[in-house]
C-alpha cells in the first residue's frame, strides 16, 4: 500500500499521457486522474465503445452523469496519476486521433509546449490528428478557420474522406461542393452556440455542474414509485384488452392494444437501462432485459450498448449508430460519401439503392417508421448471437438471461398468439404488421429529438453540456399527454442528466431552461407537429441535394468528369 499511493499520486504531462495512448493504453481523465482502463474494457456494461470514445478525453461530466456514486469509487481502481490544470483534450484514436510514441523523434509543437490550461491551447486542441474537410472540428476562431481554407489536412481515417464531390488532388486549394456546405454548418452553429475558447467552455462547464448539485438538492434522482404504480396500470389495462379481444377473435383490434403495450413499456425500459427506477445496477439491468426479452422480444443489453454511445457522441455521423440508417434515412450530406461506423466497424455504403431511397426520404419518412422494431429485432438477435456484449464481470450473465426471455417471446407470441390464436394466413400477416406499426410513434419520438438537429463537429473543446443542447431537442405537450411521450420529449434534459427518473423531467425543465439562458444556449423546444415539419423539411433538403448530386455525377459521367471524384 505505501508504494502504490505514491504511484497513483504521480503527476503526468501531456506529453507522457499521448505516449501511453500511442503505446495501445486507454487513458481517460476524471476529476483530474489519469484513469488506465485497459483492463475494464470487456467488463464494461455499457459496452467498450463508449469508454474508446473518452480516451485522452477529461470525461469527468460524461462519467459522473452516466454512473452512481458507488460505481465512480470503483474508478480509483484504474488511477495510475493526476494531471493538474485544464485538460486538453485529444481527438480520441477511434474518432481517427493520431499519437506520437516516445520513440518517435518528432519536434514539439508550440500547442504542446504551451501551457495546457492557456486560452492559446484551447483554441486548436487537435494535436492527435489532423481535420477533415469533411469534418471540420470548428475548435478554433474563425480567423484561423479562414487561414486554413487553403490548407486543408485530411485524417487518416477512411471515414473521412467523402468519395463525391472532392478533389482529391494535393494542390487543389478549394474546396469542394460538400466541404463548403459542411463548413457552412459549422459557421452557422459557431455564430449560433457560445464561443469555443476555454474561458467560456469552462464557465459553461461551472454552471453546468453547480445545476447538477441544485438537482440534487432538489431530490430530483428520486424515483416517485407511485408514478410507476399508474405506469402499471395502464400496461395491465392494454394486456387485458389485448388478451380479451384476442379471445373475442377481435383480431385486428387485439393487434392494435398489444402495440400500445410495446409502445409503452418501451419507456420503461429506457429508465431501467439508464438506472433511473432502483438506482441499482443489477436491479434496474433485470427490469430492463425482463420487459424487454421477455415481454417484447427485444435486447435491452443491445439497446444500452447502442445507447450509450449515442449518448456520449450525438448526432456524429461516423461514431453516433441513431443516425445511421442508411440505406433508408440520412439527415446530412456527410453520409454521400461512404462513410466508416466506428460502431458498427463498416463503410456505411452510398450505393444505388440507398440514392434511391434518400431522394424520397420525406416522403417515406413515416412508413419507414412503422417498421422500425423489425430492425430492432435483427440488431438484438444479432447482439445476442454473436456474443457482441461483455462476457466477464457484472453482465456476464445478462446475454443467457436475455436469450431465454428471447426464446421466450417467441414461444408466447409467434407460436401461442400468432401461429395458435390468429386464423389465416392474411389475418396473421395483418396482426403482425398492425402490432408492430401502432409502435411507430415511438421511434418517430426518437428520431424527432435529433433529426431536426445539427451533425456539425465543432472538434474536442466543445463542452459535454453544450453539444447535448446543440444536437439534442425537446417536444413541448401538455403534462396530461406525458404518457404518450414518455419522457423522450424532454430529450435535451435527458441527454444532460440521462439518470433523472422520467416522471421528474418536467420539474427539471425550468431548471435546465434557467442555465441556458443564464450561458447564452439556445435551448431547442418546439411541438410535436412543429417538430415533425421540422424534420421532414430537413428529409427533403437533404433529399434534393441527393438528386442534385445525382443529376451531378451522370453529367460528369457523359461529358468527363473534368478531372473531378
Amino acid at each position: 500500500m505505501g508504494r502504490m499511493a505514491p504511484r497513483r499520486d504521480r503527476l503526468y504531462t501531456r506529453r507522457e499521457i499521448e505516449a501511453l495512448i500511442a503505446d495501445g493504453r486507454s487513458i481517460v481523465i476524471v476529476d483530474n486522474k489519469v484513469l488506465k482502463v485497459d483492463a475494464w474494457l470487456p467488463y464494461h456494461p455499457g459496452g467498450p465503445k463508449a469508454i474508446q470514445h473518452m480516451i485522452g478525453r477529461d470525461a469527468t461530466d460524461e462519467v459522473h452523469r452516466f454512473h452512481s456514486a458507488q460505481t465512480l469509487e470503483l474508478t480509483n481502481r484504474y488511477r495510475i496519476g493526476r494531471v493538474e490544470g485544464s485538460w486538453v483534450n485529444f481527438l480520441p484514436p477511434i474518432q481517427g486521433g493520431n499519437f506520437r510514441t516516445e520513440e518517435e523523434e518528432t519536434a514539439p509543437t508550440d500547442e504542446q509546449d504551451a501551457d495546457f490550461s492557456s486560452e492559446q491551447d484551447t483554441a486548436s486542441t487537435e494535436t492527435s490528428a489532423g481535420p477533415s474537410p469533411i469534418f471540420e472540428p470548428a475548435d478554433m476562431p474563425s480567423s484561423a478557420l479562414r487561414q486554413r481554407n487553403h490548407t486543408i489536412r485530411r485524417v487518416s481515417s477512411d471515414s473521412s474522406i467523402s468519395s463525391m464531390g472532392i478533389d482529391e488532388a494535393p494542390t487543389q486549394p478549394k474546396m469542394s461542393v460538400m466541404d463548403a456546405r459542411t463548413q457552412r454548418e459549422i459557421d452557422l452553429d459557431k455564430a449560433k452556440y457560445p464561443s469555443l475558447d476555454s474561458r467560456t467552455q469552462a464557465n459553461i462547464v461551472q454552471k453546468y455542474r453547480g445545476l447538477e448539485e441544485r438537482i440534487q438538492q432538489e431530490d430530483l434522482y428520486t424515483c416517485r414509485y407511485s408514478s410507476y404504480g399508474i405506469e402499471c396500470i395502464r400496461y395491465a389495462f392494454f394486456f387485458g384488452m389485448f388478451a380479451y379481444l384476442l379471445q373475442s377473435q377481435w383480431y385486428l383490434s387485439s393487434a392494435i392494444f398489444l402495440g400500445c403495450l410495446w409502445h409503452q413499456l418501451a419507456f420503461t425500459v429506457h429508465d431501467a437501462s439508464h438506472m433511473g427506477i432502483t438506482h441499482n445496477f443489477h436491479g434496474d439491468s433485470t427490469i430492463a432485459m425482463t420487459v424487454a426479452s421477455y415481454m417484447g422480444g427485444l435486447s435491452a443489453c443491445w439497446w444500452k450498448s447502442n445507447h450509450n454511445v449515442h449518448h456520449l457522441v450525438t448526432n456524429s455521423t461516423e461514431h453516433d449508430p441513431d443516425i445511421q440508417h442508411l440505406p433508408f434515412v440520412a439527415i446530412s450530406h456527410k453520409f454521400f460519401g461512404n462513410i466508416f461506423s466506428t460502431y458498427y466497424e463498416r463503410i456505411l455504403e452510398y450505393d444505388a439503392f440507398a440514392k434511391l431511397m434518400i431522394r424520397y426520404q420525406d416522403s417515406l419518412y413515416y412508413i419507414i417508421m412503422c417498421f422500425g422494431r423489425f430492425n430492432l429485432y435483427r440488431l438484438s438477435w444479432a447482439y445476442l448471437l454473436l456474443g457482441q456484449g461483455p462476457r466477464k464481470g457484472p453482465a456476464r450473465w445478462h446475454r443467457y438471461y436475455e436469450l431465454a426471455g428471447m426464446a421466450f417471446f417467441w414461444t408466447w407470441y409467434g407460436y401461442g398468439v400468432v401461429y395458435r390464436s390468429v386464423p389465416g394466413f392474411w389475418t396473421k400477416l395483418a396482426f403482425v404488421l398492425i402490432s408492430h406499426a401502432i409502435t411507430m410513434p415511438l421511434h418517430v419520438q426518437i428520431t424527432l429529438s435529433h433529426f431536426a438537429m445539427s451533425t456539425a463537429d465543432l472538434g474536442t473543446t466543445e463542452s459535454f453540456p453544450q453539444k447535448m443542447l446543440r444536437t439534442t431537442m425537446d417536444v413541448e405537450c401538455p403534462q396530461w399527454l406525458d404518457f404518450f411521450h414518455g419522457g423522450l420529449q424532454f430529450q435535451a434534459i435527458h441527454h444532460l442528466f440521462p439518470r433523472i427518473p422520467r416522471h421528474n423531467l418536467r420539474r427539471t425543465q425550468k431548471l435546465v431552461q434557467d442555465f441556458c439562458n443564464e450561458v447564452d444556449i439556445p435551448y431547442a423546444l418546439y411541438g410535436f407537429v412543429e417538430g415533425n415539419q421540422i424534420v421532414i423539411g430537413k428529409l427533403g433538403d437533404i433529399g434534393r441535394q441527393a438528386a442534385i448530386l445525382a443529376a451531378c455525377q451522370k453529367t460528369m459521367a457523359e461529358n468527363g468528369d473534368l478531372g473531378m471524384h
